[in-house]
């Protein structure tokens, strides 16, 4: 499905309209679209039955009547029931794997996808023109277009292609946030927009009011875009391979970059828990792919290559059970879909079966001869063991026939049982058992075990059943988190006209533009200029004739007769001033207000009593009822609080007619960068 090329309406300096991608069509027939749809409904279904949850247990706390007590209890355990099946259909979904991998596939085991966060549609309108008419002061209809290429972008984010351009959209977008929280998000004052998103796995709504709970659910579904490119690339060709081993790379990268940004996000598919292990299940599929890209070329029947490969399956079977330990975790446990736990153990038994079958091919299949490297046989057998059976060394079971063939057999009979426990773990899952592909490599690699037992298998020989040592993993080439470079994306702001941010944004206060007649003394102005843009008035002669009419030290001019002049710097400006003639010309200018404000408002974070956070808004409010004064909203802590960096800058004055350079401009405000982790208040008490 191609994307679409839609203007944003900023020009940039060759005067041409820039362009963003579009997202898919949400209506289009494909297994990805008909999973988010169903994804959807099914959340909606879920916010109505904990509506009349919240409805049946107020109820239940306000009556005294035993008969209407009665009555409350049997509609709350139809409710629950109701909710147990949905988060069950929004469980098959997350286990729905297959639709996420490679069509051309036939000899792979399936990996796992993270599904899209659902988002509700906002509307900029009204809350933008409010405020920059009431801040701003000026009119926010004809900022209609800029207002309108946001939503879409916003829009398309809903639905990004599965390429490196629906990342990159999303990345777009993500830059897009802080701008917009320095232009419109007033740490004093809410504008009244409520961002929600729904858990990936529980389908419980959170709602915000300010761009946190955006701007990680944003980087959520980058990483889960790059899992999903990651399952569709073609495994049975070294490029595929390397674009899904990069792309599980980036996922968990951007997972890494999340938890360690937005470390008190009041989602549970967001928690630090959680992303600790969705980071370890990608980094597990990534050490996967590593592995098949080493045997795709296919697997020499060497001793070194065999003793190699042993290590590297139990690399990936040592990653694996990492990934299942913490999926059994106690905050983990109750949300992760029973597939993925499941899934997780059976490549854990089924790739360390492969690391002891490569042992035993190694051990049955070659001997000790004379022309053999003995000192290197013996040291590599050394790496492979952490501890050997009692009593036996590296050389004897290299040099002693039956020394080595009862440890190859003792081997062999460790990856039958670890087969056949892949194969019972299987078979408990239900959606598991939908991936017959799965089935059939588990049963094959049970069959070529078994085979090879049966070839060295003696029946005059008399058994002695010992126990075959583990092996130790190791691997050349280790999966590793890479932040990929699409999370910071140059952007130009949407809203530049209103002014640079370093003076004009949502944090400042100033008045309203004033005008003020200029008219030149024996060619002085009474007064100076300095700074970049906007330019600021120092030096006021406070007996000019423009400090009689109102010009302040300190002011900005953002106008010079009809040309705006938020972004002029001195030299600009003084072009316009410098042919003044005796009647003067009309400037606008606005003074920054000293204000000491309070402490920011707190967020407003809604949560229900649901044993997973829930918000309280979502329940109360119906997109069929607008009406604001009906919504009751609890206040949590703020999630807003931005380290700033310094930033210098060379200070020019201008005294018409001559120029003179000063200092650095203490007036110069701050640019916004990445929230710190600290920066956000503790509320463990949402996990």
């Amino acid at each position: 499905m191609t994307d679409t090329l839609l203007p944003n309406g900023i020009k940039n300096s060759r005067g041409d309209s820039s362009y963003f991608k579009k997202g898919c069509n949400p209506f289009a027939q494909t297994g990805r679209s008909k999973l988010q749809n169903k994804r959807a409904s099914l959340n909606q279904q879920i916010i109505k039955e904990m509506r009349m949850r919240a409805g049946a247990e107020n109820l239940l706390k306000a009556t005294s009547n035993n008969k209407v007590k009665e009555m409350v209890l049997l509609e709350l355990s139809y409710v629950n029931a109701n909710l147990q099946l949905l988060m069950g259909q929004l469980e098959g979904l997350n286990s729905s794997v297959e639709v996420y991998q490679n069509t051309q596939e036939t000899a792979n085991i399936p990996l796992i996808a993270l599904g899209l966060k659902e988002t509700k549609e906002i509307n900029f309108c009204t809350p933008f023109k409010d405020f920059i008419l009431e801040h701003y002061s000026e009119d926010g209809n004809s900022f209609e277009d800029e207002i309108a290429d946001l939503m879409d972008l916003r829009q398309a984010c809903r639905t990004p292609s599965r390429s490196v351009a629906g990342v990159e959209m999303l990345a777009k977008y993500y830059s897009h946030l802080p701008l917009l929280e320095s232009r419109f998000f007033s740490p004093n004052r809410q504008t009244g927009i409520f961002f929600t998103w729904y858990d990936s796995f529980t389908g419980v709504p959170l709602c915000q009011q300010n761009l946190s709970l955006e701007k990680a659910s944003i980087l959520f579904n980058m990483a889960a875009l790059y899992s999903q490119i990651a399952t569709r690339s073609d495994r049975q060709t070294i490029v595929g391979l390397e674009e899904a081993i990069a792309s599980f790379q980036k996922a968990a990268g951007v997972l890494n970059h999340l938890k360690e940004t937005f470390t008190h996000t009041p989602s549970y598919d967001m928690s630090p828990a959680m992303l600790s292990m969705l980071i370890r299940m990608m980094l597990a599929q990534a050490q996967e792919c590593l592995f098949e890209k080493t045997v795709l070329p296919g697997i020499q029947n060497q001793f070194y290559t065999l003793m190699k490969m042993a290590q590297e399956a139990a690399k990936v079977s040592e990653t694996y059970d990492q990934v299942h330990q913490s999926m059994i975790q106690t905050p983990i446990k109750d949300n992760v879909p029973f597939f993925w736990s499941t899934m997780s153990q059976v490549k854990t038994n089924h790739y360390r079966s492969m690391a002891h079958y490569f042992v035993a091919s190694a051990l049955l299949d070659h001997q000790l001869g004379p022309s053999d490297d003995e000192d290197k046989q013996e040291k590599t057998l050394s790496q492979v063991y952490d501890r050997l059976p009692e009593g036996r060394s590296p050389l004897d079971i290299l040099k002693k026939k039956e020394e080595r063939e009862r440890i190859g057999k003792a081997h062999i009979r460790r990856a039958i049982l670890g087969h056949e426990e892949a194969l019972r773990i299987y078979g408990l899952c239900h959606d598991l058992n939908k991936l017959e592909i799965l089935e059939d490599i588990l049963k094959a690699s049970h069959q070529r075990s078994l085979k090879k037992q049966s070839e060295n298998d003696n029946e005059e020989e008399f058994t002695d059943y010992i126990e075959a040592p583990d092996i130790i993993s190791k691997t050349e080439h280790k999966a590793e988190m890479e932040v990929p470079a699409t999370t910071k994306v140059k952007v130009t702001d949407f809203f530049q006209r209103l002014g640079p941010l370093s003076v004009f944004s949502a944090k400042q206060r100033w008045t309203a533009p004033r005008t003020v007649r200029l008219c030149t003394e024996d060619r002085d102005l009474g007064f100076t200029l300095k700074g970049e843009s906007p330019v600021q008035v120092v030096s006021l002669d406070p007996l000019c004739p423009a400090a009689a009419d109102g010009l302040k030290e300190g002011d900005y001019i953002v106008a010079v007769g009809d040309t705006d002049c938020k972004w002029s710097g001195v030299s600009d400006v003084m072009r316009l001033l410098k042919d003044v003639n005796e009647e003067g010309i009309d400037i606008q200018v606005v003074s920054m207000m000293d204000s000491n404000p309070p402490m920011p408002t707190k967020s407003a974070t809604f949560c229900g009593n649901l044993p997973k956070t829930y918000s309280m808004i979502c329940l109360a409010y119906d997109d069929d009822d607008k009406n604001p004064k009906s919504r009751k909203v609890t206040k949590k802590s703020s999630f807003l609080s931005w380290g700033l960096k310094n930033k210098l800058k060379s200070a020019s004055t201008l005294s018409l007619p001559t120029a003179d350079h000063s200092s650095t401009q203490p007036w110069n405000k701050q640019y916004p960068t990445f929230p710190s982790s600290s920066s956000y208040n503790n509320d463990s008490a949402l996990y």
